[in-house]
């Protein structure tokens, strides 16, 4: 085999997380092509392979240094819907919100921001359902400086996690708040501490 990247993991480096593109990969072909995208500074790639890892259930300890050797070689290039540090619910929330689709395009977008509760709580994380009219980061960025921000948000939010609603961006407003409420309802559900989604 060449050093280059599989041409699977290749054609998957713009396809959508929630998409899975690399779930027909045996394990050790995944490996292979984490490998080669951290030597290779190829961020779209390993973030597909380090996601697909997680989605299969990876133990913490290796996704953590899977994504600490990516950060490490292509931070310039890496997706902003691959999370910064594992969150062990995280496929959980990718199942949750593609059970949501819209019915109509429009302007506004549907967030998630990770919760810090290490100081607190038993489980580590929560996470912040939201809806607005602005680019999602544009959006955290002002709940991080107080201007009309989520308390849990501002005090609390870590890091916003794009990818499980890439598909709900570009909405109309009455399907993005009214999915909005049913994924926070759909996510505590499923016994996750979740703020906002009103």
């Amino acid at each position: 085999m060449s050093a280059a990247v599989s041409s699977n993991a290749s054609q998957a480096g713009l396809a959508a997380p929630g998409s899975r593109p690399l779930r027909l990969l045996a394990e050790t072909d995944l490996e292979l092509d984490l490998a080669r995208a951290v030597a290779g500074g190829n961020g779209p790639v390993g973030a597909h392979c380090i996601h697909e890892l997680w989605m299969r259930g990876a133990l913490a300890v290796h996704i953590e240094a899977a994504l600490e050797r990516l950060w490490a070689s292509a931070a310039g290039t890496i997706p902003d819907w691959l999370p910064m540090r594992h969150i062990e619910c995280l496929p959980l929330v990718y199942e949750v919100a593609a059970r949501f689709q819209p019915r109509r395009r429009g302007r506004s977008n549907l967030y998630l921001v990770l919760l810090d509760y290490r100081d607190s709580r038993d489980e580590p994380y929560g996470i912040y359902v939201g809806a607005t009219r602005l680019p999602i980061a544009q959006r955290f960025d002002q709940h991080k400086a107080g201007i009309r921000a989520a308390g849990s948000v501002l005090r609390r939010g870590l890091e916003l996690l794009p990818g499980p609603t890439l598909h709900l961006q570009g909405i109309a407003r009455a399907d993005a708040l009214d999915i909005e409420e049913r994924l926070a309802e759909a996510l505590r559900a499923e016994g996750l501490l979740v703020q906002g989604g009103h």
